[in-house]
């Protein structure tokens, strides 16, 4: 019996999608007792990031008297993170696509959904330990949050927020991928992507246009946002910009934008997969 030969009722009800989303869910992350070396560098590389970029510009970086540069830095760390693992994404979908997984799962009586939502719910896990594990070690090297617990919390939740919207863009990417292989363009752009934007340095002290690219950054709406409520510093000439006088609500806004877009386009290319 197929997806399509399900009962309308069944195949659309919530609690048959949550249930077999669950159950992808875990699939995945069983996958990770199997690669083990592979999983803790994902949540351990952004902690080397932290450690040399701190080293290489935080003496070089004038911030705010009675700061350092972690605690301007560090919110930027929690927002890069939140891209990093879209790489991952990527490849795990289109190496499933590419082995005939996926077609596996269509032909499964299970929720049309399930299987993009499952990978999603296992990738958000995988991003949530990953910031906890880069939270601890900001801890350790001398960042804190100054705004009281609510403002910390609400942070981290427009952080996840801002991971949940690119696992779509990324689960699309993926799903359009022909082999692991053809996605290393697509590797390869995610470092700029994440680079240009206030995450590291002052927009106003790069190039007029690149700048402007730079604060127009969704990345740097988080990142922006995320340094308002956990009250660590930021420059001058950029905090004064419209960009980050309402951070926030940019914060909530590109996610949202990008969800909207990228999540029916996966459900519509995973429902047409093969055809």
């Amino acid at each position: 019996m197929t997806t399509s030969s399900l009962p309308a009722g069944r195949r659309e009800s919530f609690g048959w999608l949550l249930r077999d989303s669950l159950a992808i869910a875990r699939r995945d992350i069983r996958h990770w007792t199997q690669q083990p070396a592979t999983i803790l560098i994902t949540w351990l590389f952004p902690v080397m990031i932290a450690l040399m970029f701190g080293g290489l510009f935080g003496g070089a970086i004038t911030v705010p008297a009675g700061s350092s540069y972690y605690e301007f830095l560090m919110p930027g760390m929690f927002t890069l993170t939140m891209l990093f693992g879209l790489e991952g994404t990527i490849l795990a979908v289109t190496a499933d696509s590419a082995r005939g997984v996926i077609d596996r799962f269509r032909s499964l009586p299970i929720s049309s959904g399930a299987v993009v939502l499952g990978r999603c719910l296992a990738d958000m896990l995988s991003s949530a330990i990953g910031l906890a594990v880069l939270v601890v070690s900001g801890l350790l090297l001398g960042w804190r949050w100054h705004a009281g617990l609510a403002a910390a919390l609400a942070a981290f939740g427009l952080l996840l927020l801002c991971r949940f919207a690119l696992l779509w863009a990324g689960i699309y990417i993926g799903l359009n991928s022909k082999s692991p292989e053809a996605v290393s363009p697509v590797q390869i752009l995610v470092w700029p992507a994440g680079f240009l934007s206030n995450v590291f340095v002052d927009p106003s002290t790069m190039p007029g246009w690149l700048g402007a690219l730079a604060t127009w950054n969704p990345l740097s709406a988080t990142a922006a946002a995320s340094r308002h409520l956990f009250g660590n510093p930021e420059f001058p000439v950029t905090a004064a910009s419209w960009a980050s006088r309402h951070a926030i609500g940019l914060a909530l806004l590109w996610p949202l934008l990008i969800t909207v877009v990228f999540l029916p386009l996966s459900a519509r290319k995973f429902r047409t997969l093969g055809n």
